[in-house]
């Protein structure tokens, strides 16, 4: 895969979004050369001029090797997948180790289990036609600041508070995480929120990229009291008013906000997912 297969790239990833959705930022061309372009990608071509199968092999930035792979939908049953396997593990020390999935589809679990691959982490992606969006008003004593250098801590304060006591939390430090926001071309400081209470503590945020509510979050105190829902419809309002025709966002298969989400109107677009390979464990011998 090089530069001038770009267009074939893009063309295959939306037809598996179509097909099974899941990220579409996945057509994109930042991913879609990140994935298959960064590294070695491999892809075939059919009579008709269709690519209808690609690989790419990448280190990501924790020096980790990991791969990708998609297969057209009209393709699919027919060993393209098991040679995609078969190129990355000759690439990947001769094992897939990691790998990434943005569009999977019903094959895509018991695919990779035969490959020796658990799945390690799933999201499932939704979005919001901005057709109907409900109003939730914000809970009283409460108050909302938008991005600024002044109230970035507040936001990261927020949410370390919202979600440290979750397994496997990153606690990203703060200059880490900030950056991370702004870095990103599509940040929305103008539409991204934190919410502090009357003696101003923090009780919530969200931070918008593009067309995407990027990170939702309130803290224990204040769940359950439509601080969440809030924070949501207000964002969902504010890229309306901004032009944009639908919203997205992505949330862990097991957070019960999925719930939530629906109950304001998204629906579900598709699961990404990662894999890792099964590590084997020898039980120590009695002494």
């Amino acid at each position: 895969m090089t530069e001038p297969d770009l267009p074939a790239l893009r063309d295959l990833a939306e037809a598996c979004l179509h097909e099974d959705g899941g990220l579409p930022l996945l057509a994109d061309e930042p991913m879609l050369r990140r994935f298959f372009l960064s590294g070695s990608g491999i892809g075939g071509y059919d009579d008709t001029g269709d690519l209808v199968a690609a690989a790419g092999v990448w280190t990501d930035r924790t020096g980790r090797r990991s791969v990708t792979g998609l297969v057209r939908p009209s393709a699919r049953h027919g060993g393209l997948g098991t040679q995609l396997a078969a190129w990355s593990g000759e690439r990947s020390g001769g094992k897939l180790l990691h790998v990434v999935v943005e569009s999977t589809s019903p094959d895509t679990d018991p695919f990779l289990r035969h490959l020796g691959l658990v799945r390690s982490f799933a999201e499932q992606v939704m979005r919001h036609d901005l057709v109907d969006v409900p109003v939730v008003r914000r809970p009283r004593g409460l108050k909302s600041l938008r991005w600024s250098d002044d109230t970035a801590s507040l936001f990261h304060r927020a949410y370390r508070s919202s979600f440290e006591e979750r397994p496997g939390f990153p606690d990203t430090p703060f200059a880490e995480w900030v950056g991370g926001l702004v870095e990103d071309p599509g940040f929305r400081p103008e539409q991204s929120r934190v919410v502090l209470d009357d003696h101003g503590l923090v009780a919530g945020f969200v931070t918008l990229a593009d067309n995407w509510i990027d990170q939702v979050g309130v803290v224990p105190a204040w769940r359950g009291r439509g601080l969440g829902a809030h924070l949501v419809v207000r964002s969902l309002r504010a890229l309306a008013k901004a032009g944009e025709a639908d919203v997205w966002l992505a949330v862990h298969v097991d957070n019960p906000a999925r719930e939530l989400y629906r109950r304001l109107g998204f629906v579900d677009a598709g699961v990404r997912a990662r894999y890792d390979q099964v590590v084997a464990t020898t039980a120590a011998s009695p002494g």
